[in-house]
């Protein structure tokens, strides 16, 4: 790559506009009590992506992670499967690395939280906190269970929620209405271990008081970009209700750290969890030689950067900052807070294929940068939820990085090996292929959308390259806010511009015509210079691809310092060969397949596993549905071929009361009916009711819906379960009921 002065007349941002930074990034550890999936790899993806780029910019950046490996779970797994807790990590921890990598997801370092170093950090916030008076003990009572000799977490009790009275809930929260409550408060409650009835127990725990840190933390969230204001807000709940004390002790039996001096009682899992990312970052610094202290401690002048779900706010942004800065640490600069995925507009679901783990779609061979691109063409900086619509997914890829990225050296590489040996042209200010205006008229809507600041005296003069120059800052202020979806549409603008130049240049024609040659040559070297400077932020979403480009241009990794640099004259350039294939929808369909098969094949297992219970409780989104055709006949099922109370149990009957109706006007049966669960999970059914029930005669009415069934898609709609009536051997109207429950019966609640 030459130094020599740019061609452009615009200068791009690089990491001199603004100090350098130095940057711990962490992303939140994975439990090491299962696979990988697409939706954790939202958070992974969109973290190195970020890192990526401010490394692209010249900042120091440490990008550290590691499996979260203590708990119950750990424990009880690792029982069931007659290992060691530590043989299950272990095997773990290597099939987490390996998805990780086949998602070009580069660590500096990945650890694991059952560290020494870990535990000694562990052992050090302790003893501070202790001798600080941050730590209380009293004795509690809680649920017991009585078989497995063994205090339950929250999250090993189930029961009927004290407010909705939805069944099956955890000990802590309901899934159905959002409530929030003391396992105590729970109703009929079980053990999800053994299935006995838990007995109230008195242990003494450990508590960190965390109400003694209002005021800091109050103080630590007020600075504008600490956490996104959604996050704020919900923050701001909270210390209205009061912070509470934190228990962080657990009893034995339990796989974790022993607490100091005190045998029998274990850390909480969310103790040392954090701490994790202490412990990883020091596994660092021994191989890398680094300053913790200079990363870590209270007067530290490095920014700590933390990208976390939305379903973990609470630790990170109370009891972690609480915390270090109580045992005189310093606290996290930011918090990057993402919301979920869903797929296809649902949340993943075993049953219909959709809950897709990270090897199932590695060993199908489909591009692991296909899905990292359609990530950042979704990721914004809020932490609302992101859509995988497969449809969208094979359109974007196939339209933009196949239709518009790699089709810009395609166009032109063969002409500079059949006409020019392989060899670059001289570019100058003076380069007729310069002078080509931006295509007349066809700028200007980049221009309106402002993605460019260009004085009307300039318009005429600037070249595709300059204007390939003017959209980096902006494409680098949105990577900075991880607002990727804003830099991708900039980056697919910059393609569509290149693709035009090219289009307006016609080298296909001037190849064919007399005296043109000096001037196809340029026009074929702007063409791959400006690709080059494309590829510089593209770099940070596809590697791999990128990888491959340099390799094909001949040239050393690019950062953000070369973009207005220009290739040399009789620079070499290799063969040109394709970059990325196409996405075949077939492939995805196999994907969604295989899924489907997997979770089909391992029913038997699942169900006869308590432990495994735990883990895949009947929440509505996640029930297996049972066909339409079998509902459509369940009446010869009962009488001809009796079922077992498995498949019985298969079918998620749920009360739900009606809280709209409404006439379908095209539609001779059917009424368009939604429905309420509970809190604010509604649904969508349309009812072939018309000719027994008007919509005014259905607004408040309760009645029962098989909540699981698979949903369909129709004229009118999607139709997202089904509302059981009673009718005459016939199925006449006269004899069409809608089955209601008995008075006292909510809405969410289960039938059994």
């Amino acid at each position: 790559m030459s130094a020599s002065k740019s061609v452009s007349k615009t200068v791009a941002a690089d990491a001199a506009n603004g100090e350098p930074r130095t940057i711990l990034v962490t992303s939140a550890l994975p439990y090491a009590n299962g696979s990988i999936h697409l939706g954790h790899l939202v958070e992974y993806i969109q973290t190195d992506i970020w890192v990526r780029f401010m490394k692209l910019k010249g900042h120091t950046v440490h990008y550290v992670c590691a499996d979260d490996t203590h708990g119950t779970p750990i424990m009880l797994r690792a029982e069931k499967e007659g290992i060691s807790p530590e043989a299950l990590i272990a095997r773990v921890h290597t099939e987490h690395k390996n998805d990780f990598e086949g998602f070009g997801i580069e660590f500096d370092h990945y650890g694991s939280t059952h560290s020494e170093l870990t535990r000694e950090w562990a052992y050090t916030v302790y003893r501070r906190l202790k001798e600080k008076g941050f730590i209380v003990s009293r004795f509690i009572e809680q649920y017991f269970d009585p078989v497995k000799n063994m205090f339950l977490p929250d999250r090993f009790i189930k029961g009927e929620c004290p407010r909705c009275a939805a069944q099956d809930q955890y000990g802590d929260s309901c899934e159905v209405c959002g409530a929030v409550y003391s396992p105590r408060d729970l109703k009929n409650p079980r053990s999800v271990v053994s299935g006995s009835v838990p007995e109230i127990r008195e242990s003494e725990h450990y508590f960190f008081k965390l109400d003694t840190c209002t005021g800091v933390l109050e103080e630590w969230l007020n600075k504008p970009g600490r956490v996104p204001d959604e996050s704020r807000h919900k923050l701001q709940e909270w210390f209205e209700n009061g912070l509470q004390d934190w228990d962080i002790s657990r009893d034995a039996p339990y796989f974790g750290f022993e607490i100091p001096d005190h045998p029998g009682k274990y850390f909480y899992v969310w103790l040392d969890a954090p701490i994790g990312y202490m412990g990883s970052f020091h596994e660092l610094c021994r191989q890398k030689n680094i300053d913790f202290n200079a990363y870590w401690g209270a007067d530290s002048k490095t920014d700590l950067v933390h990208f976390i779900g939305k379903d973990i706010l609470y630790f990170h942004a109370l009891f972690w900052p609480a915390m270090l800065d109580s045992a005189d640490f310093r606290m996290p600069t930011q918090l990057f807070v993402h919301g979920f995925l869903t797929v296809n507009g649902e949340k993943m679901s075993k049953s219909r294929g959709t809950f897709i783990t990270a090897k199932s779609y590695l060993d199908q061979k489909l591009d692991d940068e296909w899905l990292r691109f359609y990530y950042a063409s979704k990721i914004n900086a809020s932490v609302e939820d992101i859509d995988l619509n497969f449809e969208d997914f094979t359109a974007k890829v196939n339209s933009i990085l196949i239709g518009k990225l790699v089709n810009i050296p395609s166009r032109v590489a063969g002409f500079i090996h059949k006409r020019f040996e392989g060899k670059l042209s001289k570019l100058s200010l003076e380069s007729e292929a310069l002078q080509v205006l931006r295509f007349n008229v066809n700028m200007e809507p980049a221009l309106a959308l402002g993605y460019a600041e260009i004085s009307q005296a300039e318009k005429g003069t600037c070249s595709v390259l300059d204007v390939i120059a003017e959209l980096m800052p902006s494409i680098a202020i949105h990577f900075e806010k991880r607002d990727f979806a804003k830099a991708v549409r900039l980056i697919e603008q910059g393609l569509d511009i290149i693709n035009q130049y090219v289009d307006t240049t016609a080298p296909w024609i001037l190849a064919k015509s007399e005296g043109s040659n000096a001037y196809l040559h340029e026009v074929c070297t702007v063409t791959l210079d400006a690709f080059r400077r494309l590829l510089i932020p593209l770099s940070a979403i596809l590697p791999k691809l990128v990888q491959k480009a340099e390799t094909f241009l001949n040239i050393a990794p690019q950062h953000w310092v070369h973009i207005n640099e220009v290739l040399p004259e009789g620079h070499s350039i290799s063969a040109y060969s394709h970059l990325m294939q196409r996405v075949d929808p077939k492939e995805i369909q196999q994907l969604i397949a295989l899924n489907a098969e997997t979770l089909s094949a391992s029913t038997a297992s699942l169900s006869a596993s308590n432990a495994t219970q735990s883990e895949t409780s009947n929440k509505l989104t996640n029930a297996q549905p049972v066909s339409s055709d079998t509902l459509a006949n369940i009446d010869n099922i009962l009488v001809e071929t009796p079922i077992s109370i498995d498949q019985f149990s298969a079918v998620d009957l749920r009360v739900v009361r009606i809280i709209s109706a409404e006439e379908i006007p095209a539609a001779n049966k059917l009424l368009k009916i939604t429905v309420s669960l509970g809190g604010d999970n509604t649904r969508t059914v349309f009812a072939g009711i018309k000719s027994a029930y008007s919509p005014e005669q259905l607004l408040g009415k309760l009645t029962v819906m098989v909540a699981n069934l698979a949903p369909r898609k129709m004229k009118f709609g999607v139709s997202e379960g089904m509302l059981l009536a009673a009718s005459d051997e016939g199925g006449h109207t006269s004899g069409l009921f809608l089955l209601s429950p008995d008075s006292g019966a909510q809405p969410g609640m289960k039938i059994k």
